[in-house]
């Protein structure tokens, strides 16, 4: 089939995923005045961002005047237990006051405080409420605006188009070539430069609070190209998701219910965060667990109350209650807000998460406790970027929300990752933009590249008797969620690897009934090549660290190694195989660092 029978289409930015962090860089490459197309693997809207509830991270002083741009960094910093990259979290502080100005400018419709201010509220990590937010709806309310938006910018949508392959003359991205899901027939993009925005890899995980479109699609695109990976051993396991009934395990349960007043318990009623508050935060107010309780407690504190402590924090303290035997009776522990809060004050702050209860578990929790427990939530890894440019390490290529990593170091602090995607994505658009107008003239697509993706894309339908692609996926995570969870070991990471490499020998077998209309195996066969290489890089990366840090918790190296606070773990493929190194954090500048080592 020659490339010209292929439906084509030439851009001078192609934006590879519409949730918050795409759309905003399709808004902000077609404000340079560039062609601008936009491609999406379900329907527009439908975004993965929609399920980010509780708010936008922002120091914009509404509720602590106190606040600003300073103490934000300085808890993004610490959070992520100091590997992050510093240009990354110092913009994402300085720029996300004005992000969520723009959003309201564009008619997003925010909660407000008795002033007529944006609202904000607590969450775990932050010193102060900085959380701009619409109930618990905050993310559907950022799709709405945005898309809202951006369809009146004249970017050409492509929904439910998945993009397998990028394209590149030389060096340079040159485009991407993918396939309809509807029909099955292929589409050739064109394009001088490139933004990934394709979200996370939580479908390589068993129980995980993603949608079936986080296959780390963009992860493995970019590796592929040639470019580099960061930090993929840093996974989030969000401590609040439904744990019963078996049908909505890993529904995320907003970090918001405990901003609002939820605390958690044991199934003794003990509020057992107390026991697990660690030094780190401890040893800044008190000398004793009696004396951090009362502190704590105290009416002016209460902003930071254990229960919001960071997210890796948490998730822990929950898996060792269960463990010890003092969890609740589907294996999570009990979220209670309904103690604390009046039912009318529920209902207007959490009508998500009201509803939630009461539809898929028949629990009201204006009169009772949830249950709820860890689940994959979030990478911190991905995509290596530049701070200022989001540029990857292949021209041509950028990358923006949660397929970049280095911005969130070994732990991502709740709401910082909507404020993150409207920072950069809108930086992805802006020097995407730049980059296609410097390029000049016309980058040719090779035909040899595009039939090669092209016949590798179609070859599972050669074995329609082959290996069965739901049943690698299944045990892939399987594998993930038995063996690279919340806590690792040497032996297990090991083990998880052989079994990776097993299933990638396997995945070369993968077989697909039918034809190319309509057909969901054929998709999951495709999907399992990029589930099974961020798998591996996981896996490879949380093999190499030998501490715990934030997302990354080692049951044989259980405490953090200064040695590894100064490195990231960079992959790249290289020869068809996966290669890991270890390269230095850049420094961070002194009046920064002083900032982050200061009191508080």
């Amino acid at each position: 089939m020659a490339n010209e029978s292929y439906e084509t289409h030439e851009h001078d930015v192609l934006v590879i995923g519409a949730g918050g962090a795409g759309l905003r860089a399709a808004i902000e490459a077609a404000a340079q005045g560039v062609s601008v197309g936009l491609v999406c693997k379900s329907l527009l809207g439908k975004a993965h961002t929609v399920m980010a509830e509780g708010g936008i991270a922002a120091a914009m002083g509404n509720v602590w005047p106190e606040d600003n741009w300073q103490v934000h960094f300085r808890d993004t910093m610490r959070g992520g237990r100091m590997v992050n990259n510093w240009r990354m979290a110092q913009l994402h502080a300085q720029e996300a006051p004005e992000r969520v100005l723009e959003l309201e400018r564009w008619g997003a419709l925010f909660d407000r405080t008795k002033d007529g201010l944006i609202s904000q509220r607590d969450f775990g990590g932050h010193r102060y409420a900085r959380l701009a937010h619409v109930g618990d709806r905050t993310g559907l309310e950022m799709i709405r605006t945005l898309q809202y938006h951006g369809i009146h910018q004249g970017i050409d949508v492509y929904m439910e188009c998945k993009v397998e392959r990028l394209m590149k003359d030389g060096d340079r991205i040159s485009g991407a070539f993918g396939y309809w899901r509807d029909t099955g027939k292929f589409v050739l993009f064109k394009a001088k430069a490139v933004v990934l925005a394709t979200g996370g890899i939580g479908k390589a995980w068993k129980i995980t609070s993603n949608s079936w479109e986080y296959t780390g699609d963009g992860q493995s695109l970019a590796l592929w190209a040639g470019a580099d990976l960061i930090d993929m051993e840093f996974v989030q396991f969000h401590p609040t998701h439904m744990v019963w009934p078996p049908s909505v395990a890993g529904l995320l349960v907003t970090e918001g219910v405990r901003g609002d007043g939820g605390t958690l318990k044991n199934k003794d009623g003990e509020r057992f965060m107390f026991n697990y508050i660690p030094e780190y935060y401890k040893g800044e107010t008190a000398d004793n667990i009696e004396e951090a309780e009362r502190w704590y407690t105290d009416k002016k504190n209460n902003r930071r109350t254990p229960d919001l402590l960071p997210r890796d924090m948490v998730a822990r303290a929950i898996r060792a209650e269960v463990k010890a035997g003092r969890g609740s009776p589907h294996g999570g522990v009990f979220l209670d807000i309904c103690t604390r809060r009046p039912a009318d004050y529920i209902r207007k702050r959490l009508p998500s998460m009201y509803h939630q209860f009461k539809e898929l578990a028949d629990v009201d929790i204006t009169k009772e406790p949830m249950e709820v427990g860890p689940a994959q939530h979030y990478v911190m890894g991905g995509v290596r970027v530049d701070a200022d440019s989001t540029a990857a390490t292949v021209p041509g290529l950028c990358a923006a929300g949660e397929a970049a990593g280095g911005m969130h170091g070994s732990n991502r602090l709740g709401g910082n990752s909507l404020s993150d995607l409207l920072v950069f994505g809108r930086r992805a658009g802006l020097y995407a933009a730049l980059y296609a107008k410097n390029v000049g003239g016309r980058l040719s697509v090779d035909a040899g590249q595009v039939e090669a993706v092209a016949r590798e894309t179609l070859e599972p339908f050669d074995r329609p008797a082959g290996e069965n692609p739901y049943a690698i996926q299944a045990e892939l995570q399987e594998t993930m969620q038995n063996l690279v969870g919340i806590i690792r070991t040497e032996a297990e990471l090991k083990e998880a690897l052989k079994k990776i490499e097993a299933l990638k020998a396997r995945a070369k077998n993968v077989g697909a009934g039918g034809g190319r209309t309509y057909n969901p195996g054929w998709h999951t066969a495709l999907d399992v090549r990029s589930l099974l290489t961020v798998a591996e890089c996981c896996a490879m990366a949380a093999l190499e660290r030998t501490e715990s840090r934030g997302g990354h918790t080692r049951d044989d190296h259980p405490y953090s190694d200064d040695t590894w606070g100064t490195v990231n773990v960079v992959l790249s493929e290289r020869g068809g195989g996966i290669s890991l190194r270890r390269e230095p954090l850049p420094k961070m500048p002194d009046e920064l660092n002083a900032l982050v080592q200061e009191k508080a």
